[in-house]
């Protein structure tokens, strides 16, 4: 599991403000290269963070798609009214006119 940026941010600053307020050089070093790397993390959390949205919204996307394809697809499908119906309407060649750019089917 990964850190949140955040929680990253956080310590980020949290090791900043622990740089600048102790009096040991080694404290400094250290607490220093410490807020660099969690500002590093924090970068590369937001990263995942925007892909992770973006991912979710692409899928959302795509269901919602799907969905009404699906809907489209049950709606003209064999066995709907609105088949059943298309097919009992009488056809130009069916009153005894003849028209050659009617289609047959």
């Amino acid at each position: 599991m990964y850190p949140s940026s955040t929680l990253c941010r956080s310590q980020e600053e949290f090791h900043r403000e622990r740089a600048a307020s102790t009096a040991l050089e080694n404290v400094r070093a250290i607490s220093a290269g410490a807020a660099i790397a969690w500002g590093l993390e924090a970068a590369a959390a937001e990263k995942r963070e925007a892909r992770g949205a973006k991912t979710r919204a692409i899928a959302d996307l795509m269901a919602a798609r799907n969905l009404s394809a699906k809907d489209a697809e049950r709606q003209f499908s064999e066995g709907s009214g609105a088949a059943v119906q298309r097919k009992s309407r009488p056809r130009i060649r069916d009153a005894g006119l003849r028209v050659s750019s009617v289609p047959s089917a």
